[in-house]
């Protein structure tokens, strides 16, 4: 009786045993099919946020093509651009927001193309914008040393690591020796990489106001904002109009050369959002009235 008893246990405890392996090889399967169909479903709504993302930016490119064909000047310097719905079944959100880099600060126009030459006026300008931002002059001897094709050093270790070509991306500044991720934050709203290198050239109708008064010392704070508050009114359709700004009869003509009232490089950043999953498309086109080419285009 006692070894039928003991039997009798055994069975039982491998009984449970396999029970217990069974219900965990359930378990497994059922998360493993779960985990699986979530992942295709997550694919799929990616895939088709993706197309959604790339419809915003087709209307952005459209409309900026024929803004810049029909009229003069381009304004404001950011812009969220209403974007209809293109799927009757979609249910989330498409935004589209535009940026004109010619608005900013070009510091690749720091050295000229050539690689070598120093562009003394931007170097200044830049240095400028720096001392409005209350950041450290001396970033822009990094950067130049980034930038220029020779091997000496603006500082003392300013040319560790350098590139010895221009910037690609303005991400780029993070990899400079000496600049500091607080600086790369602070300078980002202003600067960028695209535009013309042989000369300083900034759209007066989007500049912010460290970029205006990096322009020339005799552009104060004050004299930046009369400017600001003009253009939010009626923004200039040609270069002379600045001579129409308080302040600015005798510094308009100074500045000839250095300025536009339209852009030609602008940034899209098109964001495709859905039940939690999310895709943005990040891109700069150079903008004509008869082609509009990517410079740039990141999707993540």
């Amino acid at each position: 009786m006692q070894v039928l008893k003991s039997q009798r246990g055994m069975a039982l405890v491998i009984t449970l045993m396999v029970l217990v392996i069974i219900t965990a090889m359930v378990v497994e399967f059922s998360y493993g099919v779960y985990t699986g169909t979530t992942s295709l479903y997550n694919w799929r709504d990616s895939q088709r946020l993706s197309i959604m993302a790339k419809s915003g930016v087709n209307v952005a490119a459209k409309y900026l093509s024929t803004m810049v064909g029909s009229q003069s000047y381009s304004y404001p310097g950011s812009m969220e651009l209403p974007v209809e719905n293109p799927f009757e079944d979609f249910k989330g959100v498409l935004a589209v927001k535009i940026e004109d880099e010619n608005s900013k600060f070009n510091v690749n126009s720091i050295v000229r193309p050539d690689g070598r030459t120093l562009n003394e006026t931007a170097y200044n300008s830049f240095r400028s914008l720096l001392n409005n931002l209350s950041l450290d002059e001396k970033i822009a001897d990094r950067i130049a040393d980034w930038i220029d094709s020779d091997s000496n050093p603006r500082l003392a270790d300013s040319e560790t690591g350098t590139k010895n070509a221009a910037l690609d991306s303005v991400d780029e500044i993070l990899m400079i020796n000496g600049i500091s991720e607080k600086d790369y934050e602070t300078l980002l709203p202003y600067v960028t990489v695209y535009g013309r290198r042989d000369n300083l050239i900034v759209n007066i109708n989007g500049a912010e106001k460290p970029v205006l008064m990096c322009l020339s010392d005799s552009i104060t704070d004050d004299l930046a904002q009369t400017l600001i508050n003009y253009r939010n009114a009626t923004p200039f359709e040609v270069t002379s109009d600045i001579s129409k700004v308080a302040g600015f009869d005798k510094i308009g003509q100074s500045l000839m050369g250095k300025i536009v009232t339209q852009g030609s490089v602008f940034r899209i950043t098109s964001s495709a959002e859905s039940g939690g999953v999310k895709r943005i498309i990040e891109t700069v086109l150079n903008v004509s009235p008869s082609s509009v080419t990517v410079a740039y285009w990141k999707e993540y």
